[in-house]
């Protein structure tokens, strides 16, 4: 019996210590757990590449570019072999090539303009790219103005996250402008060069969810697609087309978007390699600011115009930032329209006058 006894009273230690291990290891196991499911949760799903099984199809002339991938695009105008002036334009936040700029057919034809627009990476037919920057895409558009055969100049019309775009391409592919409108461009808060109280007055007048969204892409991004996606919060107005942030004016325009008859195709690869890359690399950690350039055409023998344009009710893009980058570059020519919002670019009679502005100094 002692013996018996004895035996039983020596196991129960070495029970207690394996279930004492058991306790150890259960917080480090939920870790993994949790840390494995929040992994397959914040991780994007694969693009559906165009005209590949189970891709959308592809209906668009498309071009390759060096690195293997392909940009869709869309021609309009007159003919390029006939044209005296040449456009590329820039689409913007949750759109495609059909969104360019609505320049009047008698427009087009008196001026003899060659009109070209293309899905920028990820968005409708184009392919994505993941290692996509903010200076890759300006050498996307000088690639597809060689492919085309549009000669060493061009001109540029970006709206929007395309009008963002054409700081990069500003800064990297000047040799190839003849000139450049900028309408209500995306600004970067982050930008060195702005003022605190300049960021502040922008920042706030953001909805809050706007902010998060903003301030997620920046600081977190690997969290973006996730935010994005989720529904504990409310998330990007823009993105989300809430009504709440159409100004006055906007909202007179407003139908010429939501009633697009390609408004699908837009968003048909998968909103990570498009909305989503969007707003990481727009608002991400930039090596160089644009406040900080120089006039990239200073003793150029032929004279080359930068227009900014921006709408001071713009409730998607504050006006602060590009005023204050109006100020700090004396070569940019600045127009700040005081009753218009975000739209005003597909305004009636609005592409005309921009593209009159740009192409002959009528103010």
């Amino acid at each position: 019996m002692a013996a018996g006894t004895t035996g039983v009273a020596a196991s129960a230690p070495r029970a207690g210590a394996a279930m004492s291990g058991a306790a150890k290891k259960l917080p480090l196991a939920l870790l993994v757990f949790f840390s494995a499911l929040l992994y397959t949760q914040i991780q994007p799903p694969p693009s559906k590449i165009p005209g590949t099984p189970g891709g959308p199809p592809v209906t668009a002339p498309r071009t390759r570019l060096r690195d293997g991938r392909h940009l869709a695009y869309l021609e309009s105008g007159v003919p390029k072999e006939k044209a005296k002036y040449k456009i590329i334009f820039v689409h913007g936040f949750d759109c495609c090539r059909h969104d360019v700029l609505n320049v009047s057919q008698a427009l087009l034809e008196e001026l003899g303009i060659y009109l070209l627009s293309f899905d920028r990476p990820g968005y409708a037919e184009s392919d994505a790219h993941p290692a996509r920057t903010e200076k890759s895409i300006s050498l996307d558009v000088a690639e597809l103005a060689d492919n085309l055969r549009l000669g060493p100049k061009f001109h540029l019309i970006g709206f929007s996250m395309g009008g963002e775009i054409m700081w990069s391409c500003l800064r990297y592919i000047p040799h190839r402008l003849a000139g450049v409108a900028i309408l209500a461009p995306v600004g970067n808060y982050w930008w060195s060069g702005f003022p605190p109280d300049v960021v502040r007055e922008a920042w706030h007048v953001q909805f809050p969810q706007d902010q998060r969204a903003v301030w997620i892409a920046h600081h977190l991004p690997w969290l973006t697609h996730w935010w994005n996606t989720q529904t504990l919060f409310r998330g990007s107005s823009v993105k989300h087309g809430d009504p709440a942030i159409l100004s006055k004016e906007d909202r007179l325009v407003a139908h010429k978007f939501m009633e697009r008859p390609y408004k699908e195709q837009v968003r048909q690869q998968g909103e990570h390699d498009s909305l989503h890359r969007d707003m990481m690399i727009g608002f991400g950690t930039w090596d160089w600011s644009p406040l900080e350039m120089q006039n990239p055409f200073a003793g150029a023998e032929e004279e080359v115009k930068v227009h900014l344009w921006h709408g001071v009710e713009d409730l998607y893009v504050p006006v602060q930032l590009s005023r204050y980058i109006s100020k700090k570059l004396p070569w940019v020519i600045y127009h700040e329209l005081p009753t218009a919002g975000h739209l005003f670019p597909v305004a009636d009679g609005m592409p005309d006058v921009i593209v009159k502005s740009l192409l002959l100094g009528d103010e």
